[in-house]
Formats: structure tokens, C-alpha cells, sequence
């Protein structure tokens, strides 16, 4: 499963896990993406979609 919002492209994002001691290691986090059902031009296709751009598209409807 592709990783990457359909709508807006956010994707991987990386930084730091830091521990009690300051010791830093690299990590990386994905956004929350789904599988959903949208409509472009007209036509019905899935497609990954962050939550935060469901949350707004809710907003609107």
C-alpha cells in the first residue's frame, strides 16, 4: 500500500526518537492514510486519502 495522500501528497516524514539518556535515533512516521471511495470528473475511483483531507472534505458536504 502506497503511503502517499492522494489529494494533498503528504507522505513519509522522519525524525528523532530521543530517550531519557538524549541519545537520538533516526525514525520515520507515515501519515494515517485510507482507502476511499472518490469522485474526479464525473467518475467514481479509490484512492489513499489522509484523514485530515476527509476531515475537510466532511466539512464541506
Amino acid at each position: 500500500m502506497s503511503k502517499v495522500c492522494s489529494i494533498c501528497g503528504k507522505g513519509r516524514m522522519s525524525g528523532n526518537l530521543v530517550s531519557h539518556s538524549e541519545i537520538k535515533t533516526r525514525t520515520s512516521y507515515a501519515p494515517n492514510v485510507q482507502k476511499v471511495t472518490i469522485e474526479v470528473d464525473g467518475k467514481t475511483k479509490k484512492a489513499y486519502v489522509c484523514t485530515k483531507c476527509m476531515k475537510g472534505s466532511k466539512a464541506d458536504k
